[in-house]
């Protein structure tokens, strides 16, 4: 199915129509497909800030029939995991680390929170992050959170512009697990980016 064919129709595709388009080249993609056999599950990466506790940023990890990061209007501009519109493939476990610890601060911490769920499950999370995007500044937790709803069993997360009140109610799932991710490095994000992206152009 190509692009055009795969949107058409999607009025969640529509509501980040302000963003920019990224569309990786199909065998780009093929190439960088990684799966991880076993169990399906989802994880919510919630970035919040140290000193209020707010939250700043939503996205999704989606363990499917292959292993993708949706972060939405995210800020991880890296050249090894191809994107789709807010959608990045290839994602080892590897490149999950360095996408958390470039969130990760000293004035930002990074909690993850995963649930696992049937394979279909995660499929059709994955299909729908996969029509989600591009997405607008500000709206990684409206996306979010709505994508989240459409999955069965997440009925209780609520329809929201918070990530923080994301994170509340995917703690309330059952079989929840729950992570903390701290660093110490300086606020500049630019900093990490520059780190993470040297690091993974000599193939360390």
């Amino acid at each position: 199915m190509d692009r055009r064919s795969f949107l058409i129709g999607l009025p969640l595709a529509l509501s980040a129509c302000s963003a920019t388009e990224v569309w990786a080249p199909e065998d780009v993609v093929a190439r960088a497909i990684h799966r991880e056999p076993g169990r399906s599950y989802i994880t919510l990466y919630t970035m919040k800030n140290v000193g209020s506790g707010n939250g700043a940023h939503s996205s999704l990890l989606i363990n499917a029939s292959q292993r993708v990061l949706f972060d939405p209007a995210g800020s991880f501009k890296q050249e090894v995991m191809p994107e789709r519109n807010d959608v990045l493939f290839g994602v080892t476990p590897r490149l999950e680390k360095f996408y958390v610890s470039f969130h990760a601060r000293s004035t930002y911490y990074v909690v993850g929170q995963t649930v696992e769920v049937s394979p279909p499950v995660a499929e059709q999370a994955l299909g729908l992050a996969l029509v989600s995007g591009p997405v607008a500044q500000a709206n990684c937790a409206r996306v979010t959170s709505r994508i989240l709803r459409q999955l069965p069993g997440f009925e209780r997360v609520r329809q929201t512009w918070g990530p923080g009140r994301i994170l509340e109610d995917f703690a309330t799932l059952p079989g929840v697990t729950t992570l903390e991710y701290r660093e110490d490095d300086a606020d500049d994000k630019t900093l990490a980016l520059a780190e993470i992206s040297a690091i993974l152009r000599e193939g360390q």
